[in-house]
């Protein structure tokens, strides 16, 4: 069982829960270690997860774990944050704990900063592939068109293809996500033969906005859904968080003025990203996830 308290130099943290902390100090501590996530975006994640805080003597929020279940056999780990004067004193371990017990027996993914995959891969994580994002002002639209078929904004009634076509690519279904994610975001999709084949999310995020997921089979569609997110937001501030470094797609994301800002490395344990993955050489894929956070 994790320990309820914790010992730092001169005073003693507790653990609290995260649904009950205040959104302000949330947004405090990310923004402590250069996070965008705004107010609005922890209380989003604060419906969809679970997590723990560690509080001070006085009740101030000095670290962070969030955990969420995308379905029974699958959980993503986030929002590990440590208050830059904590770090290297064990509060992101003691934190962790609460998340592996809570979800023992399940696999699990994460995404990591450079400065936490010491501590993830001491917990028996595996790396997989490195994350790249991507983050600028859109310079100019890049035109996209598919090949065949037909591509249209997203209404209420594509919701239940977004979801089956999203859980083929992330390997697990996650209805209760994709569903909040789909009241919170504008769509595109590819459609052929009255099948959605393609789609692409774009939702307010931190500094602006973010597109994500971008679920496609080729380039090409993916390529087709993200540019009219690309022309919606000519000028603003867009950003995608993705796996692929080369390619069409990578290009075309480069040219439009979303460079790589940074990179994390997609973690795992128990099964793996292929476990999860259809097999199928022509099956869809994510382009772009949902956030680091959420995969």
């Amino acid at each position: 069982m994790p320990r309820e308290s914790l010992q730092i130099d001169a005073f003693a943290m507790r653990v609290g829960d995260v649904a009950a902390a205040d959104l302000e100090q949330l947004h405090a501590l990310s923004i402590s270690v250069g996070w965008p996530h705004r107010g609005v975006d922890w209380q989003f994640q604060c419906e969809v997860g679970k997590g723990v805080v560690a509080l001070d003597d006085i009740g101030r929020i000095m670290s962070s774990a969030m955990w969420f279940r995308q379905s029974a056999e699958l959980a993503t780990i986030g929002m590990v944050i440590t208050s830059p004067r904590l770090q290297t004193q064990g509060t992101g371990l003691w934190l962790m704990e609460y998340a592996l017990k809570d979800l023992e027996g399940v696999n699990l993914r994460l995404n990591a900063t450079r400065a936490a995959q010491r501590l993830y891969l001491s917990l028996g994580f595996r790396p997989e592939k490195t994350v790249y994002q991507c983050q600028g002002i859109v310079a100019g639209p890049q035109a996209g068109e598919p090949v065949s078929g037909e591509m249209r904004a997203l209404t209420d009634d594509d919701l239940t293809a977004v979801i089956a076509l999203d859980a083929v690519a992330f390997g697990v279904g996650r209805s209760a996500l994709m569903g909040k994610l789909f009241q919170l975001s504008r769509g595109y999709g590819v459609f052929r033969d009255g099948r959605l084949v393609a789609f692409a999310l774009c939702r307010r995020f931190g500094r602006g906005h973010v597109v994500g997921p971008i679920v496609a089979a080729t380039d090409e569609d993916a390529i087709t859904v993200v540019s009219p997110h690309i022309r919606d937001h000519e000028g603003g501030f867009l950003r995608l968080d993705t796996h692929f470094e080369t390619g069409d797609f990578a290009a075309v994301v480069s040219r439009c003025g979303l460079s790589v800002f940074d990179t994390v490395l997609t973690m795992s344990h128990g099964k793996t990203l292929s476990d999860f993955a259809c097999g199928d050489a022509n099956a869809p894929v994510t382009y772009s996830l949902v956030s680091q956070t959420l995969g």
